[in-house]
């Protein structure tokens, strides 16, 4: 069957902005999900059906995506999904654990009880829903991706710095992305609720050393399966 649905064209500039942020917000968690490959081209023409919008409104939101570094510019050939390598994987790591180090030590510094209300609420709500649609195909469960991120940006929301949140909050959908990219079959068997609780305690108990070994162990264990299954 012919597809008759009308593409908007670039004269349909009424609420151009939010379309904009609209296709964005689609396109960067196709992108982060691994249904938009890495190092796969992204032409104008097929992101107009896929998202059914306009050349204008795509070709700002790409333009977002580069500041995301999600997606890359190609020099007069437009863009394309950035690539995924181990190496790259194992630095994203490491800048990421330096950041976070110091932004739950300053939000333990300097949170208050209303902070501390967030965290406890943030791992409740994660620990409700189920972290795979299906646990025997291991599907993603997208409510589960989207409170385990509030949860460990819940952790590092009191640390004073909004420059030092975004950075966080940017590396964290690029972990994500690799987890998704990951081999599903191969995910290990981990009581990532406990994980959670364990950093959680810590954090609300203002001890800074245990909160930080313990989400740096975290964030390995996921490390050396990613590396395994790569």
């Amino acid at each position: 069957m012919v597809n008759t649905k009308k593409i908007p064209n670039d004269s349909e500039g009424n609420g151009s902005e939010s379309m904009t942020s609209r296709i964005y917000s689609r396109m960067r968690a196709d992108i982060i999900s691994g249904q938009l490959e890495p190092a796969r081209k992204l032409k104008i023409a097929e992101l107009r059906r896929r998202y059914e919008a306009g050349a204008s409104p795509i070709r700002e939101a790409l333009s977002l995506l580069t500041s995301d570094n999600l997606v890359e510019r190609l020099d007069q050939r437009g863009f394309r999904v950035v690539e995924a390598s181990a190496k790259e994987f194992e630095e994203l790591l490491r800048t990421r654990t330096w950041l976070e180090e110091t932004a739950i030590r300053k939000s333990i510094e300097n949170g208050d009880t209303t902070w501390e209300e967030q965290i406890i609420l943030a791992a409740y709500r994660l620990s409700r829903v189920p972290r795979f649609e299906d646990n025997g195909q291991f599907v993603a469960n997208p409510e589960w991706e989207v409170r385990h991120k509030h949860f460990h940006m819940a952790l590092l929301a009191a640390c004073g710095s909004s420059i030092l949140l975004k950075f966080c909050d940017q590396l964290f959908d690029q972990n994500t992305r690799y987890r998704h990219l990951s081999a599903p079959s191969a995910y290990p068997s981990r009581d990532i609720n406990a994980e959670h609780g364990a950093i959680c305690d810590a954090v609300l108990a203002r001890n800074a050393d245990v909160a930080v070994e313990l989400l740096v162990e975290h964030y390995q264990r996921t490390s050396v399966f990613l590396a395994r299954t790569a």
